[in-house]
């Protein structure tokens, strides 16, 4: 399937890529070079009082890893839409709605993979239960207490999320300071703006908060009575209508792909990347595709807080495995 609007752009910009400028990253000269090539989305400035480090450290998961075993659905059996909208189809599951905040910290790489998994696994509670459960698992209980997950800082692997859901399980918990649930996350957001109230985004960060066995004091039932388990764990092939059958039937989907300096800059329309160098692997949640001015893409939230791309989700180029996008695709059901 060839889409003309996205595929003759990326042409254009592979064959141009020799003459790219060497650019700042964060830099206004960036933002203006991405925006006179007149492509297919629009940059800005997101993260305006912040070390490069700290958005060096938001991207640290480990791409090309174990891999779960792969659910092949035959996509040819479904009519699928043309555009799909996990929050539209299932609008009384509120997580879906939600975008979290992964903050500072020294192992950064855990809070993309976290909120990825708990956001996606806490949508498909309230989806399997017909919105009867509606809970928000906790992004804490996983990041600190999932040892097979990764090694600290040096990276983790999404598939490993969705094993422990399912062998271990998570309790619930909300945002940071909620003190909703038994263990709320507690790293506070960081400040991407100049004149925010939010403490600044650093590259230095806390260390990984302790892997405690109990519910924050005033919460019942108990910890061990509070665990939500999964029923399976899976990936999704990277063919473009196995991922949306996924998303069609069951919710979204956990996916991880490459990030480059100018998705950071990310701020309208569909991302492709077109300047800067590669950061590293970055884990969000997949909840819809549709086309945009006749250019096809992947609907996702990102775990950069509200005030990060379009109000905290982004497009990116479907069809093409973009920066990746198509190959990390994984998933799994609630018991």
């Amino acid at each position: 399937k060839m889409w003309p609007a996205a595929f003759l752009f990326l042409a254009a910009a592979w064959s141009s890529s020799l003459a790219r400028p060497h650019l700042k990253p964060l830099s206004s000269e960036m933002v203006n070079y991405i925006n006179k090539l007149n492509s297919t989305w629009t940059a800005g400035h997101n993260f305006h009082n912040v070390d490069y480090s700290y958005v060096k450290k938001l991207c640290g998961t480990l791409l090309k890893g174990p891999k779960l075993p792969l659910m092949i659905r035959y996509a040819g059996d479904i009519k699928l839409p043309k555009e799909f909208d996990s929050r539209e189809q299932w609008p009384n599951c509120p997580t879906l709605k939600e975008i979290r905040d992964q903050g500072s910290c020294g192992s950064c790489w855990w809070y993309p993979q976290a909120f990825g998994a708990s956001e996606a696994m806490s949508d498909r509670v309230c989806i399997h239960s017909n919105a009867k459960v509606s809970v928000e698992l906790s992004a804490q209980d996983l990041l600190t207490c999932c040892n097979s997950c990764g090694m600290g800082c040096n990276g983790g692997y999404p598939s490993s999320a969705w094993n422990f859901w399912v062998s271990d399980g998570l309790v619930s918990g909300g945002l940071y300071d909620s003190h909703i649930g038994c263990r709320p996350y507690t790293i506070p957001p960081c400040e991407h703006h100049v004149n925010g109230s939010r403490p600044s985004c650093s590259g230095e960060g806390g260390d990984t908060p302790e892997c405690i066995f109990r519910c924050e004091a005033g919460y019942s039932p108990s910890y061990k009575q509070d665990k939500h388990f999964g029923k399976t764990s899976y990936s999704v092939s990277s063919e473009e209508d196995e991922i949306k059958q996924e998303i069609y039937k069951n919710g979204p989907v956990e996916g991880a792909f490459t990030v480059y300096e100018d998705f950071v800059l990310y701020k309208s329309g569909v991302y492709q990347h077109v300047s800067g160098s590669a950061l590293g692997g970055h884990a969000i949640k997949m909840l819809g595709w549709g086309e945009e001015n006749g250019v096809p893409y992947w609907l996702c939230a990102n775990s950069w807080n509200t005030d990060w791309g379009d109000n905290g989700f982004f497009k990116i180029l479907r069809g093409a495995d973009h920066c990746g996008i198509e190959s990390e695709i994984v998933a799994g059901n609630p018991k």
